[in-house]
């Protein structure tokens, strides 16, 4: 494990332990995870979803469901609504997406009645340790927000500072991305890039440093600024939050650096009421983990708020 991830298990274990609810549990991978995150003292979990699956499922685990509460419910979007009005409730802390459909498992969060919204638009926020890279990088928005708007990359900020400020981040440096870093007509994004730091320097953005447009090795790179010329900017190489110019962009990125990198990451939606987990089939347990531990401390650090 990277010492970024370490220091925020250790987080976790400082903190009272909280509460995962599972939508749909009976999913080997997330069972999976949900083990080895009880068993390294990170959440207990809430399993909603098919109990005689379920069993199957823990017997190959090796897995004592005596050890865990289950709710049975067979049907997958019954089993979410169920899930999710126990973090609604407060019953559990945060909320993850077992075998059911990625669709449906929002359509949960968005439930007016039981469901995770604030009113606020939901961004989702990847957190990657990067063999090579110092400093833990925040990706946003890389699975969600799709185009989104000068004002939806606002929202996003604010997301996603509350994330880093959760994993101990005080004053996170934002890198508004675009293809340059400078602002040009032709190019919406860098506009909105420059518009983003001008409204950071205006006050209207608080609680972190916004840079923008910036290049990609300009944010993560000191030495390509110092070729550039450009250690006067407010990121020089040092940013915290990578902010997407659109979900194309921020999804390329992503599948970069798991396809060609040395790394540890976790995924958790934010804007939400509660923390919710929405991982992929194809992550690894140890992704998974990771999403559980930083949804704990993101947890925490809402209800400290």
């Amino acid at each position: 494990m990277g010492k970024h991830f370490e220091k925020i298990i250790n987080q976790v274990k400082s903190v009272p332990l909280k509460k995962l609810s599972v939508a749909a549990a009976n999913d080997s991978n997330v069972l999976e995870a949900v083990k080895a995150a009880k068993e390294r003292g990170i959440a207990e979990a809430i399993l909603v979803g098919d109990p005689d699956k379920m069993g199957e499922i823990a017997k190959e685990l090796n897995m004592n469901l005596s050890d865990y509460e289950v709710i049975a419910e067979s049907d997958p979007i019954a089993a979410a609504t169920k899930a999710v009005k126990l973090v609604h409730d407060g019953e559990a802390d945060m909320y993850m997406k077992g075998l059911i459909s990625s669709k449906d498992f929002l359509k949960s969060v968005l439930d007016k009645e039981v469901g995770l919204i604030t009113g606020k638009p939901l961004s989702h926020t990847c957190l990657f340790e990067i063999e090579g890279v110092e400093q833990l990088l925040f990706l946003s928005d890389v699975a969600f927000m799709t185009y989104p708007t000068l004002e939806d990359k606002v929202h996003i900020i604010e997301n996603t500072v509350a994330v880093a400020n959760a994993c101990g981040i005080n004053n996170p440096k934002v890198a508004a991305l675009a293809a340059v870093e400078v602002v040009n007509p032709k190019m919406e994004c860098t506009v909105e890039a420059g518009e983003l730091s001008k409204m950071q320097d205006e006050g209207k953005i608080t609680g972190c440093i916004v840079d923008g447009p910036l290049s990609l090795d300009m944010a993560i790179s000191r030495e390509a600024c110092e070729h550039k010329g450009a250690l006067d900017r407010k990121v020089v190489g040092d940013a915290d939050i990578l902010l997407f110019p659109d979900i194309h962009a921020g999804n390329i990125a992503y599948k970069f650096i798991v396809h060609t990198t040395k790394f540890e990451n976790g995924c958790i939606l934010t804007g939400t009421k509660a923390p919710a987990i929405l991982t992929s089939r194809s992550d690894s347990t140890e992704t998974k983990v990771n999403s559980i531990a930083l949804a704990a401390v993101v947890a925490e650090h809402l209800k400290n708020k």
